[in-house]
């Protein structure tokens, strides 16, 4: 195959797995090859793809199945169907592939914001060492850019990294942060007591409400 057949085929093997329901479940391997593997073609000319796929964690293979990781599988399925080197050969386009194009279309707000993919053009952060590395910069620029004396509001880093991260994940993590002595997280009140910008801070089953992070010489 030429690169850019390539590129074709590993789009609409994509798009046939996650038409399937790979993001959900296993797809068995001959309901996918069915669907993508043409009457002049055999299941190994795909070989290859399949494990370009698999290494780039786009994919998960199994002995009985292939599944589409929810966050990288997306993204690069989302890449290829706007690339402008994506098409369908011949004259006739299957109508498993037509179907499936106008389900992406009507489902794309839905199955970006769930698979955790990039938002207003910024990744989702998926691991708690990313969130560290997002957390101390975006502390660093705030600490900096306003003056704020080393306590910067535990709100405004909320609000800085935004979608990249859940409410959950951003409270789990950031008192991983305080527990590794990375932060340390101070109570006080906010100027205003603005209820969203609490809302924004932690509450701590011990320490109670904390609305500042003070970055520790670690």
């Amino acid at each position: 195959m030429t690169s850019q057949n390539t590129a074709q085929t590993r789009t609409r093997l994509l798009l046939a797995l996650w038409d399937l329901g790979g993001t959900q479940q296993e797809v068995k391997k001959g309901q996918l090859t069915k669907r993508i593997v043409s009457k002049s073609q055999k299941v190994a000319d795909y070989q290859s793809i399949f494990e370009e796929l698999q290494s780039q964690g786009a994919i998960a293979i199994s002995k009985k199945g292939y599944s589409l990781t929810s966050g990288k599988g997306l993204e690069v399925l989302g890449e290829g169907l706007r690339s402008g080197e994506f098409k369908f050969e011949g004259t006739i386009v299957g109508t498993w592939a037509a179907n499936a194009l106008v389900k992406w279309i009507s489902q794309i707000d839905v199955a970006v914001v769930s698979a955790d993919v990039p938002v207003n053009g910024k990744s989702a952060i998926a691991s708690y060492d990313e969130f560290k590395s997002v957390a101390l910069e975006v502390y660093d620029k705030l600490n900096q850019n306003y003056n704020l004396d080393d306590l910067v509001p535990i709100y405004r880093i909320r609000r800085e990294i935004g979608d990249q991260v859940s409410r959950e994940d951003f409270n789990e993590w950031l008192l991983k942060m305080q527990e590794k002595d990375i932060l340390q997280l101070q109570g006080g009140s906010l100027s205003d007591s603005d209820a969203d910008k609490l809302e924004d801070s932690i509450t701590t089953p011990v320490s109670g409400l904390r609305c500042y992070a003070k970055r520790l010489n670690s």
